[in-house]
């Protein structure tokens, strides 16, 4: 269930990565799976898993900008 649960999440983050850096959504999945953002979010640990989607994107964006 977890896993589903990630799956559809890191799909709606990607999408709307995509449309706010007018990529694909191919580019959006690469650059989401090889940031720390993404690393937290698959540690259930983390707690992130428990964020929204905005909040998860505005901590990618942020690292992007870094």
């Amino acid at each position: 269930m977890r896993d589903q649960v990630l799956w559809r999440k890191t799909a709606r983050i990607a999408t709307i990565l995509a449309e706010r850096l007018d990529i694909d959504a191919e580019r959006a999945l690469n650059i989401l799976y090889n940031s720390r953002t993404y690393a937290l979010l698959d540690n259930p640990d983390s707690g992130l898993q428990l964020m929204s989607d905005s909040y998860i994107l505005n901590d990618l964006l942020r690292e992007l900008e870094a």
